[in-house]
């Protein structure tokens, strides 16, 4: 006899962030998306809303052209289309680059979503360096190709 499945549905882990954040941050989440990702930060508490802000940072450094917006739960950067994401789990900022694959990265900064055929990720974990002038490079990279692609 097979076995009815009952009780809370299991939420995948980028799920459970977003719900997570979503409650830190006070329920529904409207208004601008810089104001929106200035609640996600300073929801984030520890070491992820420190990293996810030299982050962001050092993306409006390296394209001071950047926009920013509020998609899927996470802080979007765009010029020209999508350059990054930064989403945060327990053990890591990801910043995720949708076309990452068709990028150099000379550095070899990309560490995480290796196995795709389009994007790429870097995870920042807690106590690491970011080495800045590769990660504005990589920033930069993602502007040139969303602008050669238009």
């Amino acid at each position: 006899m097979a076995e009815e499945a009952s009780g809370p549905t299991l939420l995948s882990g980028r799920q459970y962030e977003v719900k997570t954040m979503k409650k830190k941050m006070g329920g529904p989440l409207e208004g601008p998306p810089s104001e929106l990702i200035d609640k996600a930060i300073a929801a984030l508490d520890d070491w992820r809303g420190e990293t996810l802000t030299r982050i962001r940072k050092l993306i409006h450094e390296a394209d001071p052209d950047v926009v920013e917006a509020w998609k899927w739960g996470v802080p979007v950067w765009s010029h020209d289309g999508i350059v990054c994401t930064g989403e945060t789990y327990k053990a890591a900022v990801k910043t995720t680059f949708p076309m990452g694959a068709s990028m150099e990265d000379p550095a070899g900064l990309f560490n995480s979503s290796l196995e795709g055929a389009t994007r790429r990720a870097i995870d920042f974990h807690q106590g690491e360096a970011i080495d800045e002038a590769a990660f504005k490079a990589l920033i930069r990279a993602a502007v040139a190709l969303n602008v050669s692609k238009r």
